[in-house]
């Protein structure tokens, strides 16, 4: 078995990070877990209720792998994370971070800039962690077990083949649609949620089972929470990519972006 934990890593101590575990037997792939935090993966690992309102936390490696390992019945092979990470400080703009800018500008998947305060030391936290835990940060080859840096903006319109960024960010709706109603926002906000999971069930037999879709009338904490459990899924197939060889590192020895690339997805195989 094969198992992958992909992490939507806030950049503050006070939002939640949303998680999502990925397993393949024979082949076959499919999610195992998806949570809005560290805490409902922890509680589901100890068969606890999870609380229904979020609060923040920053990742202890240790205690995130033994809960993921716990619930999927194996080892987590590796950790597919969306927030910079680095082998030396983040003082601001990196190597990946132009490469994947130059090569997705156009696309509107530009990255954001990283700093020294954001994400700061949660970053340094959650590699040193995770390579305390023999998690080193892959940034050339791939290797198990092992620490991704994602994104999954560019990975969206390689997957979808968009043409530029999905608008899928709950907090940006009204830039999106400037002109539609608070319901027809949110109504175009979860048809672009069902575009997503349905173009990865493709790879993710069952996952509108485990992530099923909120209503456009939802509360909007719960609306961010699926937001956050998506990206983490995304996260994870990522992971999946890289694992497959259908992602590739763009950075150089200090830091990388794995990206899936289009033209090796037409050629690796689904799930079935």
């Amino acid at each position: 078995m094969t198992t992958i934990l992909g992490i939507d890593a806030a950049w503050t101590a006070t939002q939640p990070s949303g998680v999502a575990l990925v397993s393949s037997e024979a082949g076959r792939w499919r999610v195992t877990f998806a949570g809005s935090s560290y805490g409902h993966l922890i509680d589901r690992a100890a068969r606890r209720v999870p609380s229904l309102r979020l609060s923040g936390s920053i990742a202890d490696a240790a205690g995130v792998l033994a809960a993921a390992a716990q619930i999927a019945g194996a080892p987590i092979d590796l950790v597919a994370v969306d927030m910079p990470l680095s082998l030396k400080a983040i003082a601001g703009r990196r190597v990946s971070d132009d490469l994947v800018s130059k090569a997705y500008g156009a696309r509107h998947c530009s990255t954001h800039t990283p700093s020294a305060i954001r994400p700061g030391r949660i970053s340094d936290d959650m590699r040193a962690g995770f390579e305390e835990c023999g998690f080193k940060l892959l940034t050339k080859d791939l290797a198990v077990p092992g620490l991704l840096e994602v994104y999954p903006h560019p990975a969206l319109v390689e997957l979808t083949g968009a043409a530029r960024r999905l608008p899928y960010k709950v907090g940006k709706i009204r830039d999106y649609w400037p002109t539609e109603s608070s319901a027809g926002r949110r109504t175009r906000l979860v048809e672009t949620w069902r575009t997503i999971v349905e173009s990865l069930e493709g790879w993710l037999p069952g996952l509108d089972d485990v992530l099923p879709l909120p209503q456009f009338d939802a509360p909007t904490w719960q609306m961010k929470a699926f937001e956050d459990m998506l990206d983490a899924v995304i996260c994870a197939w990522v992971g999946i990519c890289a694992f497959e060889r259908t992602a590739v590192p763009f950075g150089d020895e200090t830091s990388a972006i794995w990206i899936p690339q289009s033209e090796l997805l037409s050629t690796g195989q689904r799930s079935t």
